[in-house]
């Protein structure tokens, strides 16, 4: 008669071994990612402050309208209706859909490259 924990019996252990490879992609994956959703976040802080018709004098409103010129992708003159919620919508919104475009895009090319061999390598002992 056998027992699930007999210690007399060799018990398997699987053990995953990340290699650096790996480890480096993953953690270039994050950064990307990372940064590309930070731009689109403040793309759309500044969508909603333009909505909200935040006090244009205010700090917090002018260091998100300085950092989402920053990262508007030249797009801050695309479309150009008649009125500034519009227009913002429009270019803002499509830089911060652009970003994550280009996230997901830069994220999926360093792993096709980062990674060409098996993502996973596992082995069995015996203890």
């Amino acid at each position: 008669m056998s027992y699930i924990n007999d210690p007399r019996e060799p018990q398997e252990e699987i053990v995953e071994q990340t290699p650096a490879r790996i480890r480096a992609v993953r953690i270039i994956n994050a950064v990307v990612h990372a940064v590309c959703w930070i731009f689109a976040l403040v793309l759309i802080v500044h969508i909603l402050l333009v909505f909200g018709e935040a006090n244009p004098g205010n700090g917090f409103a002018q260091l998100i309208d300085q950092w989402s010129r920053g990262v508007s992708l030249g797009l801050r003159n695309l479309f150009t209706p008649d009125g500034l919620k519009l227009r913002t919508l429009f270019n803002d919104g499509l830089a911060a859909l652009l970003w994550l475009i280009i996230g997901g895009v830069v994220t999926d090319l360093v792993s096709r490259i980062g990674l060409p061999g098996p993502k996973r390598v596992w082995y069995r002992r015996t203890l």
